[in-house]
């Protein structure tokens, strides 16, 4: 490692705890020992962060796992070539809701111990009974049509039978949810951390489940590059790699997370307090009200292949995007969203570290029921458990049977 300042790269990033590796890489000195000069700009919106990628504002950004395979699918305003060489981390997210539907889902048997099944089945009766008595939908945020959060929340309302329109789904920027929901304009909403606990403190709303039981080790962020730019500058982006993943082991060390958690608070990052950032961090999650449940993998920085981006991912984000109308089913646009993710760019960077690097590129989402060891270059790796909340088995080579199986479902 060099500390000369070989490289100048500019990354944006949302005030969210995923932007956890980005903030460690610069505030640590990973960055700099890799001869990475980072300079981390704060945005307001992922339309932002999405704009100003494809403009060159940025080289790099944290990105929704999704958007780099919506650019590439022409589904943005200013589509571009993006890649995901790297992901952020695994997990993060929550669906919070209103104390009104709280009480009204526990009227429903819904108790709060986070249980995607048991949470489902008291909304999907709430929402019934709404529509039995003329009703207006309720109304749940998302950050972005093209997020995890949009596609993990309709998998759970649709996997729990609640009825197509019973919810209305819009956007919203991920700093104003929990005012959004304490002024009335939402009833729930999916965004990632520290924006669940905010209202959950705050008394302004509970907690109802987590995406790390409503898809176990499943990704969230990763690190978009313009690809303009990644194939002219493959030594920068190989050095930043570098960083974020020794930025990932530093993150994932219990040791670490107070410090983490005062410096993801600072005005330059969240400038939240810290006591909103520790939940995720330690995996004790405050679900509101005097409730509190332990998640220990609810945001996993590093272990399970983190940081490793799966084509499998890649493709699953696609079939959501086929089943929700955003984009038709084509051998092109499914070899579109395989090609976005790079883990061939992720393993030329990371051989030199020895680091586990998984044999394949692509994985069965669900098959895992416990940890297991896989095959791996370097050191030794261990998976899962994954997998979806309803027993759902993703194959990456079956594409064409899953995406039928949702039309009909």
């Amino acid at each position: 490692m060099t500390g000369n300042a070989e490289h100048q790269i500019t990354a944006g990033f949302m005030p969210l705890l995923d932007s956890a590796l980005l903030v460690a890489a610069k505030e640590i000195g990973f960055a700099a020992g890799e001869g990475v000069a980072l300079t981390l700009v704060r945005e307001t919106s992922w339309a932002n962060i999405r704009d100003r990628l494809a403009v060159g504002h940025f080289g790099v950004a944290q990105m929704l796992a999704p958007m780099p395979i919506a650019c590439n699918l022409g589904l943005t305003p200013l589509a571009s070539r993006t890649i995901a060489p790297m992901a952020l981390g695994l997990g993060g997210n929550a669906i919070t809701v209103s104390n009104a539907v709280w009480a009204a889902m526990e009227a429903h048997g819904a108790r709060p111990d986070l249980d995607p099944k048991g949470a489902g089945a008291a909304l999907e009766a709430v929402v019934a009974e709404r529509a039995g008595r003329g009703g207006e939908p309720l109304r749940f945020a998302v950050v972005h049509p093209h997020s995890g959060h949009n596609y993990e929340l309709r998998y759970w309302l649709a996997a729990c039978g609640v009825a197509e329109g019973g919810i209305e789904i819009v956007i919203v920027p991920p700093p104003l949810m929990a005012d959004a929901l304490r002024a009335g304009n939402i009833d729930g909403y999916c965004v990632g951390e520290p924006w669940n606990t905010a209202a959950a403190l705050s008394g302004s709303g509970r907690i109802a489940t987590v995406k790390a039981a409503i898809w176990r080790s499943s990704p969230e962020k990763v690190l978009g590059a313009g690809a303009k730019w990644a194939e002219a500058n493959p030594e920068a982006l190989a050095a930043l790699l570098r960083a974020l993943y020794r930025a990932a082991i530093w993150c994932a060390d219990k040791a670490n997370h107070a410090e983490l958690a005062s410096l993801l608070s600072s005005p330059a990052y969240l400038g939240k307090p810290e006591e909103w950032m520790l939940p995720a961090l330690s995996g004790r999650i405050r679900t509101g009200g005097d409730g509190e449940r332990l998640v220990e993998d609810f945001f996993i920085p590093l272990a399970k292949a983190a940081t490793f981006p799966w084509k499998s991912h890649a493709l699953w984000f696609y079939t959501q995007m086929v089943r929700w109308g955003q984009i038709r089913h084509s051998p092109a646009h499914e070899a579109i969203a395989r090609d976005s993710y790079r883990p061939d760019i992720y393993r030329s960077a990371l051989k030199p570290l020895g680091v586990p690097l998984p044999g394949a590129n692509s994985k069965v989402e669900g098959a895992l029921t416990a940890t297991t060891p896989v095959g791996s270059a370097g050191a030794s790796l261990t998976l899962g458990p994954d997998g979806f909340f309803d027993g759902g088995i993703f194959d990456p080579d079956e594409i064409d049977a899953y995406v039928a199986a949702q039309r009909q479902g």
